[in-house]
């Protein structure tokens, strides 16, 4: 993908760091079925459509939980739904108009790679709602969203990937945890660099040394697989480090945690893996065993909400950010884990997230406020 330039990269981080000012405007996504919902008149000929990113809406991540959210809205408000899968950055600009011509009301799009496609789109045609999952969409790098029938929903992953890298610390017997991405885009590398900063805590609350194999705080650059898909590039970014002598492993781009599964049961090896996006335990039961914890963004909550208020006639697009603090990010159970832990970990890890919620345990990231 060509999401082009540095330039492009660099705007997206200062503009959404503005946005996380504004994210008080939106409510927070619930899992609760929506009262507006419950007791609005659904508008006439609305239909919303969904474009995912390269991976496809069985990716086990953010596209298939992107649908999820828009199958059930939809279902809750009984209204047809339209969508359109990507394979590559080529696709983006196609899709949106070939969504547009079918004459849908609502254009999700789920993923920063299509930011630049969707702002064009919402720019064109005033009248449809977007949505966009992942990006602000400030192409123009002004500090605001493009078009006012944009809705950008984004998450602090670096939150929950702090509790996720104390706990890879503290379960780790080698000393050794790593974790490797798709593309240096910050939709990826929050989720690497909160994980390190959470190892570092760990490191300074208890006298430890654990490493961080794949990720450079200091450089913001690491291992990357240059894409979304489970293919060889994913096998040997992995391999790389399961080489190095890791034993819990992050991979942080959609699929590409399959190749990273295969790789640890060639190893002979206990190696435990970390889910993305989803809880990973649930949706791909094939890894179940290997999981140590998820990383969650409630992306299908977010949709629901989203589409749910849209389908009424109340689109919101004041953007939303996900946090620890109003549930839009998360750490997922241990599920088989759980007797492998430690019996305190729990405990530390509801203290610490406690401590970012409250500020004392600052994280940074490109949406931090």
């Amino acid at each position: 993908m060509t999401i082009s330039t540095r330039k492009r990269v660099l705007g997206g981080l200062v503009a959404a760091s503005m946005f996380v000012a504004l994210a008080g405007c939106a409510s927070a996504p619930t899992d609760t079925e929506s009262s507006a919902a419950a007791g609005g008149d659904v508008v006439e000929g609305f239909l919303p459509c969904m474009v995912s990113d390269a991976g496809g809406f069985d990716d086990k991540s953010f596209n298939q939980l992107g649908y999820e959210g828009l199958e059930r809205a939809a279902d809750e408000l009984g209204v047809e739904f339209k969508t359109v899968q990507s394979d590559s950055e080529s696709d983006f600009a196609p899709n949106l108009t070939n969504l547009v011509d079918q004459g849908c009301t609502m254009i999700i799009t789920v993923g920063f790679a299509l930011a630049s496609a969707a702002g064009e789109s919402a720019l064109a045609n005033p009248d449809i709602e977007y949505v966009s999952i992942d990006d602000v969409v400030d192409n123009d790098f002004d500090g605001e969203t493009d078009a006012p029938n944009i809705k950008p929903i984004v998450f602090d992953t670096a939150q929950a990937a702090f509790l996720a890298g104390y706990a890879a610390a503290s379960y780790s017997t080698a000393g050794k945890v790593g974790t490797f991405g798709g593309m240096n885009f910050p939709t990826v590398s929050i989720f690497m660099d909160g994980f390190a900063q959470g190892v570092a805590y760990y490191n300074e609350a208890n006298g430890a040394n654990v490493e961080v194999l794949g990720w450079d705080s200091a450089a913001q650059d690491g291992v990357f697989t240059g894409g979304f898909v489970a293919n060889q590039d994913a096998i040997n970014a992995a391999q790389g480090l399961v080489d190095q002598g890791v034993d819990v492993l992050l991979p942080v781009g959609g699929p590409i945690y399959q190749s990273a599964a295969s790789v640890i049961r060639d190893s002979g090896r206990d190696i435990a893996l970390i889910g993305v996006d989803a809880d990973v335990f649930e949706t791909d039961p094939t890894v179940a065993d290997l999981l140590l914890t998820s990383i969650r963004k409630l992306i299908d909550v977010g949709v629901e909400d989203a589409v749910l208020a849209a389908g009424i006639g109340e689109f919101d697009p004041a953007p939303f950010v996900g946090t620890l603090e109003n549930g839009g990010v998360g750490l997922a159970p241990f599920h088989d884990f759980e007797s492998k832990v430690s019996p305190d970990l729990q405990a530390e890890l509801d203290e610490i997230a406690a401590g970012i919620i409250d500020g004392s345990i600052p994280v940074t990231s490109y949406l931090a406020g």
